[in-house]
């Protein structure tokens, strides 16, 4: 996860201190339409395995603990 907060905290500069886990990525603009795809693309890299977007809803993506849940639970 210190990855995922780390590329946040890169593209929100202005962003300060930790981000929780049910705070709500997309409502805070934390992610936006431009820099969805590579969100995606760092999810694939972090757990070693594809996202099928015909498989996914962007409630996947909606908070950290929720990704964590779906994307990186099995990963080391």
């Amino acid at each position: 996860m210190e990855r995922i907060a780390a590329w946040l905290h890169e593209k929100n500069p202005g962003l300060d201190g930790p981000i929780d886990t049910d705070e709500d990525l997309i409502e805070a603009r934390l992610i936006d339409s431009m820099d969805f795809l590579e969100f995606i693309d760092l999810l694939e890299e972090l757990s070693g395995t594809g996202i099928d977007l015909q498989e996914v809803t962007i409630d996947d993506f909606r908070t950290l603990g929720r990704v964590q849940e779906r994307f990186l639970s099995t990963a080391g």
